[in-house]
């Protein structure tokens, strides 16, 4: 797997096909790594150049010295897409990647063709009593628990299902693989983000990714991303959770085609 230091963080990255289409960047969700998007890379190498990256501590990536932040993050990939010469792109986050993606389009417009935010948020709030529940609960097993333990509670928040056997699997090993005081690092970086206050700066076309099923961002956080920012479309997905590339590949790859393809 190809990497780039880019200041003192080295950065890996999964380079796929050479369509003739806009360059997509792919970003992952917390505490997991680019293997999030192995449902996606097939179909999008067929008609783009598609590079699906390990976020700053996450994956084979390194971590930053210091506090970890989103903004640093978002720093971090756009000195990558200056370095592979891939900006504009078109950016797909997924949770923690979608705001890592929001927050470039923010601070770094010239580089960014669109997004695409898959059940992303201007400032994380719980879904409900039930949803600050889960989080305490996850939190006081990171304090606690062996890291394999929070991977497992996480995992079946995201795979609940019988038929959803392999992705749970593979979400445990994925995320069980974080050192904890890794995961704490990001969980961090993710409770202090808040752009709510700047979404209306957005000037790229915006899609934003809602599963209908998903616990972990209420859907009024996504509602209100499509409500702020300029033109922004909201796509609801049935039977989806907060793993959407995973758990509704197809319909989630159909819509992000004919999206950045518009574009």
């Amino acid at each position: 797997m190809p990497a780039i230091t880019v200041g003192e963080v080295t950065l890996h990255y999964d380079e796929r096909g050479d369509g003739d289409g806009a360059p997509i960047v792919l970003l992952h969700g917390l505490g997991s790594s680019l293997a999030d998007w192995v449902m996606q890379l097939p179909m999008l190498a067929a008609q783009h150049r598609v590079f699906a990256v390990d976020l700053p501590a996450h994956g084979r990536s390194s971590r930053p010295r210091g506090r970890l932040t989103v903004e640093a993050m978002a720093e971090d990939v756009a000195a990558l897409l200056t370095a592979l010469g891939v900006s504009p792109a078109h950016l797909v986050g997924l949770s923690l990647g979608g705001c890592v993606a929001l927050m470039l389009a923010l601070d770094h417009p010239e580089r960014v063709r669109s997004l695409t935010l898959v059940n992303a948020f201007a400032r994380l709030t719980p879904a409900g009593p039930r949803g600050a529940l889960r989080m305490l609960t996850r939190l006081a097993l990171l304090a606690c628990a062996p890291m394999r333990v929070v991977a497992a509670h996480v995992a079946r928040g995201l795979f609940p299902r019988p038929d959803q056997q392999a992705l749970y699997l593979a979400a445990v090993a994925s995320l069980g693989s974080n050192p904890r005081a890794t995961y704490w690092s990001a969980i961090r970086a993710l409770l202090g983000f808040d752009v709510r206050g700047r979404l209306a700066a957005v000037r790229c076309p915006t899609l934003v990714i809602a599963g209908d099923r998903d616990t972990t961002v209420p859907l009024a956080a996504k509602t209100l991303l499509q409500r702020s920012i300029p033109g922004a479309e909201l796509l609801i997905v049935a039977d989806s959770g907060h793993a959407t590339p995973c758990d509704q590949a197809e319909r989630f790859n159909a819509a992000l085609l004919a999206f950045v393809a518009a574009r």
